[in-house]
């Protein structure tokens, strides 16, 4: 049987995690799949991104989030260029 490499994988983890439906079914899933760090470390740069779109500089991100500021510039990147972040963050406009 041959290898299936990430280009394969990656699709069907994100397919498994549009099947969760509750936060619950969210919080069992990633406690099996990942460490609690690890988990940490998502909330983490999701609350930094959250900072960064509300005008927040860098140093009042790392105060109120535990982030080294090789990872945040990694999100702010993110934020800036990216097209994941700015979507899940800011609020719908109705």
């Amino acid at each position: 049987m041959a290898k299936r490499g990430s280009e394969e994988l990656i699709p069907e983890l994100f397919d498994t995690i549009l099947q969760l439906k509750t936060q619950e079914d969210c919080a069992a899933f990633f406690a099996d799949l990942c460490t609690e760090k690890e988990v940490e470390n998502m909330a983490e740069r999701l609350a930094a991104a959250r900072l960064l779109l509300e005008g927040k500089t860098y140093l009042q991100v790392i105060e109120e989030v535990d982030i080294s500021s090789a990872t945040l510039s990694r999100v702010s990147r993110c934020v800036r260029h990216g097209t994941g972040y700015r979507r899940m963050v800011l609020p719908k406009e109705e």
